[in-house]
């Protein structure tokens, strides 16, 4: 028995020395090289973040084109509605144009019809301008053209001769002004 009490006696201090030999290292190597240890610690999280989003979404692609392929009923049905969507968009489409054509054919009528009618007033020697306006509005209850009555111009002396021209460089009285030599400035 007393074989059997020695390594346990002896084991106890073996272990404290050891972990005394672990912690001097760990702590001499922390001390040394603690900050730039933490800093690849939160390298490898930032990657691991990185990489761990691009498989999720690598995944995610894998399993929506897995989706499309498996249902080729939806992507007919998909195809079937935009040609009739399509099909509507033309359908409005050749409408306003329609509408466009007869808009332009009114137009041109009535322009070839003002101009017979100024042919015509102007054969019978009338003058072809009042013709060839439109027809007048209804009245409204504001003031007509005939009752605004024109204003007068004032009879004021204008400030400058009618020859004034400011860019042709006369009449500017005392005051002139030349441009700089072009070239290096002369001194020093």
């Amino acid at each position: 028995m007393e074989r059997d009490e020695e390594p346990l006696a002896a084991r106890p201090a073996l272990e404290a020395e050891g972990l005394r030999f672990l912690h001097v290292t760990v702590g001499s190597l922390l001390a040394t090289y603690g900050w730039y240890i933490v800093l690849g610690c939160i390298l490898l999280y930032v990657a691991f973040q990185k990489l761990s989003t691009r498989l999720r979404a690598q995944r995610q692609r894998r399993l929506d084109q897995a989706a499309a392929t498996v249902e080729p009923d939806v992507v007919v049905k998909r195809q079937e509605a935009l040609a009739a969507a399509r099909l509507k968009m033309q359908e409005e489409l050749n409408a306003q144009v329609e509408k466009h054509k007869e808009k332009r054919r009114q137009l041109e009528e009535e322009k070839r019809r003002q101009k017979i009618e100024m042919w015509d007033s102007m054969q019978e020697g009338k003058s072809y301008k009042g013709n060839a306006r439109k027809p007048p509005e209804e009245e409204s209850p504001g003031p007509s053209a005939s009752s605004i009555i024109p204003k007068r111009k004032s009879d004021r002396k204008p400030l400058r001769g009618g020859g004034y021209n400011p860019l042709s460089g006369e009449g500017g009285g005392a005051c002139s002004w030349r441009p700089g030599r072009r070239g290096p400035s002369s001194g020093g």
